[in-house]
Order: C-alpha cells, then structure tokens, then sequence
C-alpha cells in the first residue's frame, strides 16, 4: 500500500531526525565531563579520575535500575554489553591521560579521527551503506577539525597519541552500541558499562598498591573535589544515555559526522575554564564542521523523500 510505504519512510525520516538531535546535544554535553577531569587531574592520577566518572554513574543510574527492574539481561547481549564496558574505560582512560598534556582542544581534535573509523567499522562490522556524498562530508567535517588547532606530534610528543587511542576505542564502543540498543534497555547498558568499569578500574589500583605502580595511587578527595566528581559523573551520564538514544533512532555511519559538534564546545570551555585561546583557524575549522554535519542532515532528508515517492 502506497499510504504505508509513506508512512514508513516518514517515520524512519523522524526517527533519524531525533537520532541526529540526540547525539548534537551529547556533543555539547560531553566536554564537560572533560573539564571536571582535567580540573581534577592537579589532584589526582587518571585512573583514579576515571574510576570516579565510573563511580558516580552507577550511583546514579542505580535508582533507575532498581525502579524499572532491569536485573535481567537479555539474551547473547551481556558479552557485548561488558566489552562496552572495556572500550569506553580505554577510551576514557587515554582521553583523561591526555588531557593533562594537551589543551582540551588540542586534544578533542586529534581525537576526531574518530567518526571515520566509526563509519569504516560500521560498513565493515554492521553492513551498513554508505554513500559518496557522505563519504565527502565527513573527510569535509575531519578537515575542519584538524583546522581548529592542528596539532602537532612535535609539538606534544607521545602524549598526541593518546587522543588516537581514545578514538580506536570509541569507534568500537560505538559499534558495540549500536548492535545492542535496540534490544537492551539504555539504562541497563549504561549501568552495566559503569559496573565493569568500576571492577577493573578498581582492581587496577588494589593490584597497584601490591605492586607500588606509579599513577594506582588512591586518594581521598575533599568537598571541594567533590562538586567535580558529581559535575562529572551528571555529565557523563546524560551524555551517553544521549548516545544510547541516538544509535537506536539513526544508523552509526549517519550519527558519525554530527560527533564534530564536540569540538565546538570543547574550544569553548577550553577558553573560559582553562584560557586556552583558540587560533584563529578555529572559526573556519567550525563553520566546515558545522556546515558538513548540515549538509549530511539535508541529503538524508532529499533521499529519504525520494524513497518515499518511489515506494508510492
């Protein structure tokens, strides 16, 4: 029927809308999870930082859990669900090591390589298609990045490769979301992510106590650390709940490009909270940000219009 093919493809145009809206306002969210943490790095080693982050999640999203009754895991979704857990703790390990070398900017843009390994995966691992057009605008939308503040390996040494690390992990924590959302309840995922992380972070440090391994150290934070480790946990939680929601309304390889939108506010906060002042590349790295993620937004709409008409 003609009518439902409509109806279908408007729906699916909807749902991939809410999806792009999703991960745009996690982008805008997200850096402040990095601001607390590079604020808490005067005072504290990574590891710690990052089981704090990891902390705070679940004390959050325990309520959740336990009101909606989530205990139960679906089936063949818990290996994917834990090795989510083991990515994003690299991931958020790496990016919070890093950025007690690199201004926050420098750091978000080497880390938006990225949405192009995401869209490589997702061809490779989930099957989806992607399109030339889009292919461009992401090469275009990574261009602009880059031009935001160039980083320079010679400039910052070793710690440069840490952001290329995070984004390794973050391409693969993508993908892994992206299988499961459908299936298991975001509040499930995330609490689950947060508990793995929790054991391993925290069997890291007990084992580097024993074995006196610098950086395993465990200190007790003050009132005036804890503000940041709550600023960073409710930050942290809302922006990848978002995530969730956005990989279970659009495919990983369209969501990619509108990841740039991070670079945005980190350039941003990076300025007000740390004085890092951006170059003046940083305003034409943006607009070609912003103007490939539109772009990408509108042919979606122009083919999903055309489907709509043939199927009619």
């Amino acid at each position: 029927m003609p009518e439902l093919s409509v109806l279908r493809s408007t729906s699916a145009t909807t749902s991939m809308s809410k999806g792009i809206l999703q991960i745009c306002l996690a982008m805008l969210i997200i850096p402040a999870i990095d601001v607390c943490a590079k604020t808490l790095g005067r005072s504290f080693d990574p590891i710690q930082i990052t089981f704090f982050r990891f902390f705070m999640q679940i004390c959050l999203l325990l309520p959740l859990v336990i009101y909606n009754r989530l205990w139960t895991i679906p089936p063949g979704t818990l290996a994917i669900q834990c090795m989510r857990g083991v990515t994003l703790v690299i991931a958020t390990f790496c990016f919070f090591w890093a950025i007690q070398h690199l201004p926050l900017a420098e750091a978000i843009a080497i880390f938006f390589v990225q949405p192009l390994i995401l869209t490589g995966l997702s061809v490779l691992i989930l099957g989806e298609t992607i399109r030339m057009r889009r292919i461009f605008a992401i090469i275009f939308g990574l261009i602009g990045a880059m031009m935001v503040l160039q980083p320079s390996f010679v400039i910052f040494g070793w710690p440069a490769l840490l952001p290329l690390v995070s984004a390794v992990s973050m391409a693969f924590y993508m993908i892994f979301t992206s299988r499961i959302s459908k299936v298991a309840h975001p509040f499930q995922m995330q609490f689950v992510v947060g508990l793995v992380a929790v054991i391993m972070l925290g069997i890291v440090m007990i084992l580097g106590q024993f074995a006196d391994i610098p950086g395993t150290a465990f200190l007790t934070p003050d009132s005036h650390h804890f503000k940041w480790i709550v600023g960073m946990g409710i930050a942290s939680t809302i922006g990848h709940m978002l995530i969730v929601f956005s990989t279970q309304n659009a495919p990983a390889s369209v969501l990619a490009p509108f990841q740039y939108v991070e670079i945005v506010t980190a350039a941003l906060f990076g300025y007000l909270f740390f004085n890092d002042t951006p170059a003046d590349t940083t305003f034409v790295g943006t607009f070609i940000i912003i103007a490939s993620g539109v772009y990408l937004f509108h042919r979606e709409r122009v083919v999903a219009r055309k489907m709509a008409k043939e199927d009619g």
